[in-house]
């Protein structure tokens, strides 16, 4: 079978220069197009010198519509309304739409279900293959422990990150509320400040940490009496998260339209 035909949209951002290297130096796949904003500084180089590789041929863009026409899958990882964008030409070409992108809204989610009704969407918090699996460790630790044990979700990533807490902390978040067959949204608490009083039982407290060039960390802590769990995991790099995507893609490719999550393409999604 052919190379897969990728577009990485948003090709100048650190997510985007690891994607096309990470694609650039995988078997299977291949740098189709690269897409930034308009007016970027870096539209018309090419996406190799981009990124620090040797030249590709692929010039970067301002006009994704033409790609997504030739193209088999897009890697996106920019921000709520680009994704939002990008997923209404995903579908209206048909193609496979990863979305790495987080600090999207109820509304935002309910456009890309809507637009993976034409196209293969791959969504989720966190694409590497350690979260996922600490997903479901979670979510069998948070079902096996009841409301004894107290759950409280860390999080620490580098001061530009712009949204908390991360896709990560809230895909943590669901998985522990899944557990306990609860809704994350009647019992997330995240903030505390003052007099907040006593800890509600059943709560799932969420704390945000920001500085420095930290990538991600996480840890979900189940805190019972005179003993504590600790769930952790600790990103050393973004290219796992880039291979994630484009494993992603490949899953993706000839599929059924639907809305799909990594825990689907990891084999993670039942007990």
């Amino acid at each position: 079978m052919a190379d897969m035909r990728l577009i990485v949209v948003g090709a100048a951002g650190r997510m985007g220069k690891t994607l096309i290297r990470t694609i650039a130096g995988m078997d299977g796949v291949t740098v189709a197009g690269a897409v930034e904003r308009s007016g970027s500084p870096e539209i018309g180089r090419d996406a190799g010198v981009l990124a620090g590789l040797e030249p590709l041929g692929v010039t970067v863009t301002d006009d994704p519509l033409p790609l997504f026409a030739a193209a088999e899958g897009v890697l996106d990882f920019t921000g709520p309304a680009a994704t939002l964008e990008f997923a209404e030409l995903a579908a209206q070409a048909r193609i496979v739409h990863v979305i790495g992108t987080t600090g999207l809204s109820d509304a935002d989610n309910d456009r890309i279900r809507a637009a993976a009704r034409h196209a293969v969407v791959v969504k989720s918090g966190n694409m590497s293959l350690g979260v996922n699996l600490l997903a479901l460790l979670v979510r069998q630790a948070a079902r096996a422990l009841d409301a004894d044990f107290d759950i409280e979700v860390v999080e620490m990533h580098h001061r530009m990150k712009v949204d908390a807490p991360s896709g990560t902390a809230l895909m943590l978040g669901e998985a522990a509320a899944r557990g306990r067959g609860i809704d994350l949204g009647d019992h997330a608490v995240r903030s505390r400040d003052g007099h907040t009083g006593a800890r509600r039982r059943g709560d799932i407290g969420f704390a945000t940490l920001r500085g420095g060039t930290v990538i991600g960390e996480h840890a979900v802590v189940l805190a019972g009496e005179f003993e504590r769990v600790e769930l952790v995991h600790k990103a050393e790099d973004r290219s796992i998260f880039a291979r994630g995507a484009v494993k992603a893609a490949l899953w993706g490719r000839g599929r059924k339209p639907g809305l799909y999550s990594m825990a689907d393409v990891l084999g993670l999604s039942d007990d």
